[in-house]
C-alpha cells in the first residue's frame, strides 16, 4: 500500500540560508563497533551512528545540534562499471529516470516539492555510484525521506518516459563530449585508452555512455537493470544536520522498511586493466584550438595504502600554481598555458593524471619531452619535505572545508562507507595524509610514473586528413 503523502507546503515562516559549520574534533559513536578513544582529535571529523533495516538498507545518521539544515543523501551502489558490453549508459540513464515519477510523485514533482520547501536538490554518478541528495530545512526532514521512498519503491518506468531521457542523454554527450573542446580526448584519457577492455570493461567504458547503445536500449532490460540495482540492499541512506535521531530512526523505518529486499548485484570482474599499456594515440580535435597533452598511468584503488601519497604526489606535480609543471611548463618554459596532475582513484584500479594544453605554436612532441624532464625530476631525486608539508596541508584543508555544510558532512561520510567499507574512515584518510613523506611520494612515483604503463594521448586541433571540417 502507498504511503501517505506528507503535508508538503512550505511553512509559513522564513528559512535562514545554509550557514557554515565549524570543523571540531568529535568522537565518533559506531553502534556496533569500537571506536578510537574519544580524547583522540581528528580534524574535521563526525559524529555518526549506523545501522541497518531488516530489508539490507544501510543507515548513517550524523545529528548535529548546531546546524540549521538537514542533509538527505542516498548513494546507490551502482555505477557505469555495472554494466555490460553493448549496454552501457544505463547507469547514467536512471540518474535522469528517477526524477521522472512514482507511483504517488508526478514527473518534474520531486524536485518542485523539495523547492516549495525552501529546499535544494542534485544528483549525479560515477563509475562506482550514483547518489540522490536534497538539502532541506529541518522541519521537512520528512518530506526528503518520503521522496526517496517513493522513487526506491515505485519508480515509473515506462516506454515514453524511457525514449525522452535517452534524448536527454544523447544530447547531454554531444554538448559535454562530441561538440566540446578535448572531450574526446578526456573520455580516451579517462576510460577507452587507460583501461584494457577485454579484461576489464567496467572501466574501460565511460559514465555517459556510447548512443549507439542508448539507441538500443529495449524497455525490459532498462527494468531488469533497476530491479536489480535500486533496492534497499544496494543502497546507503545518510542523513545529516538538524534533526533528532529517533525522530530519524522512526521516519525511515515508517518509510523504507517494508520496501523488499532485491537480489545480489554479480561481481564487477576487472583483471589486469593496464596489461594493454604502453598506449600512444593521436586524436584529431575539431573543436580544440590548441594542441594538448593527456597522460593516464596506471594506479591503485582508493582504499589502497599508495593512494595518500599519490594524492599528494598529484598536488606537487600539478596542482595549482605553485606546482612543479605550472612553474616549468607555464611560468618558466611558456610551453603551456595550462597544466594539471592528479591522482583519480576509484573504487577499483585508478589512475595518475597529467594533462597539458599547449601555448600557441607549441606541438605536443615538444611539450611531451618537457613534460617527461618534471616527472623524472621527480623519479630520480625525488620531492623536499616542504613541498610535501604543503601538499598535506592543502590536502588537510580542503578536507575540512568540505565537512562544514551538512551535505558535505553526508558527503563524506557516504564516500568513506563506500570506498573504504566503513564510514568510520572519515578518520583514517585524514590521518593517512598526515603520515605521507617524502619517501613515500618517491616511492609511489618510481612504482607507478613509468613509460611503459601509461596511454598517451595527443590532441591535434582540425579534422583529420581526408575528412572535411564542419
Amino acid at each position: 500500500m502507498p504511503h501517505s503523502r506528507p503535508d508538503s507546503r512550505p511553512d509559513s515562516r522564513l528559512f535562514l540560508p545554509l550557514v557554515l559549520l565549524c570543523a571540531v574534533s568529535i568522537p565518533v559513536q559506531v553502534e556496533g563497533q569500537t571506536g578510537p578513544s574519544p580524547t583522540e582529535e581528528v580534524p574535521g571529523n563526525i559524529p555518526f551512528a549506523a545501522y541497518h533495516l531488516d530489508n539490507g538498507l544501510h543507515v548513517i545518521l550524523a545529528p548535529d545540534a548546531e546546524a540549521t539544515a538537514v542533509a538527505v543523501n542516498l548513494w546507490y551502489d551502482v555505477g557505469s562499471r555495472h554494466e555490460r558490453p553493448g549496454r552501457s549508459g544505463f547507469a547514467h540513464l536512471f540518474e535522469h529516470l528517477m526524477f521522472q515519477g512514482s507511483e504517488n510523485v508526478a514527473p518534474g514533482e520531486h524536485g518542485q516539492h523539495v523547492e516549495r520547501a525552501g529546499g535544494s536538490l542534485n544528483a549525479s554518478i560515477t563509475e562506482d555510484r550514483t547518489n540522490y541528495f536534497q538539502t532541506l530545512p529541518p522541519e521537512r526532514m520528512n518530506l526528503g525521506l518520503w521522496l526517496e521512498s517513493d522513487r526506491m519503491r515505485s519508480l515509473r518506468i515506462t516506454e515514453e518516459n524511457m525514449q525522452r531521457e535517452v534524448e536527454v542523454v544523447k544530447e547531454e554527450r554531444r554538448l559535454r563530449v562530441d561538440n566540446s573542446p578535448y572531450g574526446t580526448t578526456q573520455l580516451e584519457a579517462a576510460y577507452y585508452a587507460a583501461y584494457d577492455s577485454t579484461s576489464c570493461f567496467p572501466y574501460a567504458h565511460s559514465v555517459i555512455g556510447s548512443i549507439a547503445d542508448l539507441d538500443a536500449a529495449e524497455l525490459p532490460e532498462v527494468q531488469e537493470f533497476f530491479d536489480l540495482h535500486y533496492v534497499p540492499n544496494n543502497a546507503t541512506l545518510t542523513v545529516a544536520g538538524a534533526f533528532e535521531e529517533e525522530v530519524a530512526r522512526e521516519l525511515i523505518e515508517e518509510y523504507f522498511g517494508s520496501i523488499p529486499s532485491g537480489g545480489t548485484s554479480p561481481e564487477v570482474v576487472c583483471e589486469d586493466p593496464f596489461s594493454h599499456l604502453p598506449v600512444d594515440r593521436t586524436i584529431h580535435d575539431r573543436n580544440a584550438t590548441l594542441p594538448a597533452l593527456f597522460l593516464s598511468y596506471g594506479s591503485v584503488e582508493t582504499a589502497h595504502p599508495d593512494a595518500a601519497a599519490l594524492s599528494v604526489l598529484g598536488r606537487i606535480l600539478g596542482d595549482g600554481q605553485s606546482s612543479r609543471l605550472h612553474q616549468r611548463l607555464v611560468r618558466e618554459e611558456q610551453v603551456a598555458v595550462q597544466t594539471a596532475a592528479f591522482s583519480n582513484t576509484r573504487r577499483g584500479p585508478g589512475l595518475f593524471q597529467v594533462i597539458a594544453i599547449a601555448n600557441q605554436g607549441v606541438e605536443a612532441g615538444p611539450l611531451l619531452e618537457i613534460l617527461d624532464e618534471e616527472i623524472e625530476r621527480i623519479v630520480e631525486s625525488g620531492v623536499g619535505l616542504e613541498e610535501v608539508e604543503r601538499a598535506r596541508n592543502q590536502i588537510r584543508a580542503t578536507v575540512i572545508r568540505s565537512r562544514q555544510t551538512v551535505m558535505g558532512r553526508a558527503e563524506a561520510l557516504q564516500s568513506a562507507n563506500h570506498f573504504h567499507g566503513t564510514p568510520e574512515a572519515i578518520r583514517t584518510v585524514v590521518q593517512q595524509v598526515a603520515e605521507v613523506d617524502p619517501e613515500d611520494v618517491l616511492r609511489v612515483a618510481r612504482r607507478y610514473l613509468t613509460s611503459d604503463n601509461r596511454a598517451v594521448l595527443r590532441t591535434v586541433p582540425g579534422a583529420a586528413s581526408g575528412e572535411e571540417d564542419r
